[in-house]
This record gives C-alpha cells, sequence and structure tokens, in this order.
C-alpha cells in the first residue's frame, strides 16, 4: 500500500542556505527544523528531500562529500529525535561540468525525476503527499509530480519568491510552520 510522504528540500529548509554546501563546517540548521521533522516522523510520514546538487557537475564538491554531507545532517537530526527515510539528489548541470555530470537530466528540478523516482523506491502515493521548498522550482517540481499540496517557506530563497506562487500554494514562514499546515490539514481530511 502507497504510503504519503513529506518531501523536503535541503538548503534553505532544512539547513541554513549558503552557496553550493560543500563543507561540513558551514553545515547549520535552520532553527525548529530538526522538530519539524521529528513531529512528521511521529505522524507517519515518509520524510524525503529531493535536492540539487550542481556543485557535483561544478566540480566544488562530490559524491562521497555529498554523503559526507548527509551522514552528518541525519546525525545532527537524529540528536533531536528526527529522521530523514531517504535523500534524492541531482549532481546534474546542463550546460557546466563533465560527463556524466554535464546533462540535461529529467531529475534537476523543475523537472519531477526525483520526486517520481523516491515514489517508485519507497512506495509513495504523490497524491497523498506534500512538498515544502524555499524556491519555486521546488514547488514546480512537485506539480509536475503530481503533488497536490505544496508549501514555500521563507527560509532561504523563499523571502523573495513568495510573490511568484500558484493560487493553489502556501506560504509560510519555515518548517515549523509548514510540518504544522500538513499535520493540520490531514487531521481535517481524517474527520
Amino acid at each position: 500500500m502507497a504510503r504519503p510522504a513529506l518531501f523536503l528540500d535541503r538548503d534553505g529548509t532544512i539547513n541554513v542556505e549558503v552557496d553550493y554546501l560543500s563543507k561540513l563546517a558551514d553545515l547549520e540548521l535552520i532553527p525548529g527544523a530538526a522538530e519539524a521533522i521529528a513531529a512528521a516522523n511521529a505522524a507517519g510520514l515518509v520524510v524525503v528531500v529531493y535536492t540539487n546538487q550542481s556543485g557535483i557537475a561544478r566540480g566544488m564538491l562530490s559524491e562521497a562529500d555529498l554523503d559526507e554531507l548527509h551522514f552528518e545532517l541525519d546525525r545532527r537530526l537524529a540528536l533531536q529525535g528526527a529522521r530523514i527515510d531517504a535523500y534524492e539528489y541531482c549532481p546534474h548541470h546542463p550546460e557546466i561540468g563533465e560527463l556524466p555530470y554535464r546533462a540535461d537530466c529529467a531529475c534537476r528540478k523543475p523537472k519531477p525525476g526525483m520526486l517520481l523516482d523516491a515514489a517508485r523506491a519507497h512506495g509513495l502515493d504523490l497524491g497523498a503527499s506534500w512538498a515544502v521548498g524555499d524556491s519555486l522550482r521546488d514547488l514546480d517540481a512537485a506539480r509536475a509530480a503530481g503533488i497536490p499540496h505544496r508549501v514555500l517557506v521563507r527560509t532561504g530563497k523563499g523571502a523573495v519568491q513568495a510573490s511568484g506562487l500558484a493560487p493553489d500554494d502556501h506560504v509560510v514562514a519555515d518548517l515549523g510552520e509548514a510540518v504544522e499546515l500538513v499535520l493540520a490539514a490531514r487531521a481535517d481530511e481524517r474527520g
């Protein structure tokens, strides 16, 4: 049976936005993000990160470096009772880098490839899922994947992109408010 998921962008949504996060020293959780993820875990949502990582194509970090960043993110979240169930990332850029990373792929947001791959790999119900990100391309990828519930957070790039929202998208201050919205809506659906 397919399960609902909470799809989260990473940079600017969970951790503080820095241009091309590549060093563990620059990894900083946004206040309240771990608690929000823990609440989503407790509610039975599968939490999936979907993140463009063109820094790999640009030669700023390797896939092994990205794995180390995600390991450290997992460690910090676990200290606060939270977990990411799966990571999907796009290492490509259509114009920069060397093969195989220089590619016009199906996974780079705003395309829906990462979300579709996660749904297949983990038995997720996209039609019952939510997506949260700090940029319009995060929400556009979710819309293209058929995710009906999308939330823009004003952390990261979201503070300047809120004016471009579609009428059926939501905007909130941060991931904590986004998860509150998700959980309240799910409670309403159950009646």
